[in-house]
């Protein structure tokens, strides 16, 4: 008999949100990694527009990515937000379980009923994380880029925060995360380039600063992801990875 792969399948919403980290840690599971670029480089400065998403039959698990915009934003929800998330929930109605990170997560809130608007306390920078299900969403610090935060959807429970925000809910076999789990060194260094707003400056930090600790994290993060990842498999897809 010949094994077949359990697939994901990575939704890049901008070219700068790649999934690095969770790429590897989905690798590390037995996972082939596909992925699809929804706004590319040369739409940044005006990503409204029409998407095809592909089919989601045949993928075990979907992940939307971060993004440097809102989810509730009018002109995209008119043309490729709204097709996301319309996606995003026939993907749940086929079999699929869905892990959103960031704006992926705003946007799983907000496809399954819950709100996203701006929040009064933006996060930047690494911050610790309390979590109720560690086995889950292990706790500690994480990276955290984001300027909006959501309401829980119906029926959905937040499995972890920071004194700011909600970092973390499930419903049914979708996983929600308000941080980013799979910033590394390279993803960070992209992403400080493409802050030409000086948004990481005004929260009193310094490039250097942010990424050393960076690095002094990364084998402690690389620890924490696997078992985010696999948690998320095992007690929110309810499949039995290897690992």
């Amino acid at each position: 008999m010949v094994h077949v792969a359990p697939k994901v399948l990575f939704l890049r919403n901008e070219h700068l949100a790649t999934e690095a980290l969770l790429g590897d840690a989905f690798v590390d599971h037995g996972y082939d990694v596909e992925t699809f670029e929804v706004v590319p480089p040369e739409r940044i400065d005006d990503p409204a527009g029409r998407v095809s998403f592909p089919d989601p039959a045949g993928y075990d698990a979907i992940v939307p990515l971060g993004a440097r915009w809102s989810v509730y934003d009018e002109a995209l929800r008119d043309t490729w937000v709204g097709a996301e998330m319309q996606f995003l929930r026939d993907a749940a109605s086929t079999g699929a379980a869905l892990l959103g990170v960031c704006f992926g997560g705003q946007l799983l809130a907000q496809a399954f009923g819950g709100t996203v608007a701006r929040s009064p306390h933006p996060e930047i920078g690494w911050y610790h994380v309390d979590s109720d299900r560690s086995d889950i969403v292990p706790g500690g610090p994480w990276f955290a880029w984001h300027f909006d935060r959501w309401t829980l959807p119906p029926g959905a429970t937040e499995l972890a925060r920071t004194a700011n925000a909600s970092q973390a809910f499930v419903l049914g076999r979708v996983l929600g995360l308000q941080f980013h789990p799979e910033v590394d060194t390279d993803l960070l260094k992209l992403w400080l380039a493409e802050d030409h707003d000086g948004e990481a400056a005004a929260f009193g930090l310094e490039s250097d600063e942010l990424l050393t600790r960076t690095i002094e994290l990364a084998d402690d993060v690389a620890q924490r992801i696997h078992r985010l990842v696999g948690g998320f498999l095992t007690h929110v897809a309810g499949q039995s990875p290897p690992s």
